[in-house]
């Protein structure tokens, strides 16, 4: 028996999030009906944490107990055979039995896309947040700067444990026009609330499109603000069909 930490990749689209839930189709629940076809008698596989449904992921981890007797490649096959077409596992490695994908995790990276053009465009779109009117390049460029840093995200997301912190440490945030109309934000943190990079994106949103003052996004995160100014974004959030979580982070030791 060893522990595999097996990374995957999902179009969100057909699943509702990634955690296993009664009677809804789960990305868990079909990663665990592979390894069940391949002799997996665990009761629940681990994943680095859980995606809303319709987000989607080229770096998503899960850990699961196995006895197997062939490469680790073989395992990667045996599991994409046995998976669907919108999931696959892209490698698996043996690591130490007491690797968590989750607790283990020192960072992790999301990127969300950004159309902006009048006509919708189906195929594009089943990825992406297409808006009108278009964003300013300078403003969203200025928003993301405020959340860099520790700060206390309350007012961008809920914690995903019971009385659980809302202090985060974001290390990067960067946004690329890499077309014409494309925009991808990219963000890096140490962890994230519920909901945070859906909520980053839909406030930068709202500031390059000339809704609400770039201040406001400072004031959101100023632990000595009062209330009210902290609460002040603008209520909603990103389509979730717009998200991806690229890759989740790990010491260079995990797996040696």
């Amino acid at each position: 028996m060893a522990r595999y930490k097996l990374t995957l990749a999902y179009d969100g689209s057909g699943f509702a999030g990634s955690q296993r839930q009664a009677s809804k189709r789960t990305v868990q629940g079909e990663l665990e009906k592979a390894l069940k076809k391949l002799g997996w008698t665990g009761r629940s596989i681990i994943l680095s944490g859980r995606t809303d449904t319709g987000v989607h992921a080229t770096g998503q981890v899960a850990s699961a107990d196995l006895r197997w007797t062939h490469t680790d490649n073989d395992l990667v096959r045996a599991l994409n055979s046995n998976l669907p077409a919108d999931v696959a596992v892209w490698s698996a490695q043996i690591v130490d039995d007491k690797f968590h994908p989750r607790f283990d995790a020192i960072a992790r990276r999301y990127c969300y896309r950004l159309i902006c053009q009048l006509l919708r465009d189906p195929v594009r779109e089943r990825f992406a947040w297409r808006v009108q009117p278009a964003v300013n390049a300078n403003q969203l460029a200025e928003a993301a700067k405020f959340l860099i840093g520790m700060h206390d995200f309350s007012a961008f997301g809920s914690p995903t444990t019971p009385k659980g912190t809302t202090v985060r440490t974001v290390m990067k945030t960067e946004w690329k026009q890499v077309t014409e109309d494309e925009w991808q934000f990219e963000v890096q943190a140490d962890a994230f609330l519920y909901r945070m990079v859906r909520k980053m994106v839909f406030v930068q949103v709202a500031v390059a499109q000339g809704k609400v003052p770039v201040e406001t996004v400072a004031d959101a995160l100023d632990g000595q603000a009062s209330v009210k100014a902290r609460s002040g974004l603008p209520s909603g959030l990103a389509p979730a069909h717009g998200l991806t979580l690229v890759e989740v982070m790990y010491k260079e030791s995990v797996g040696q």
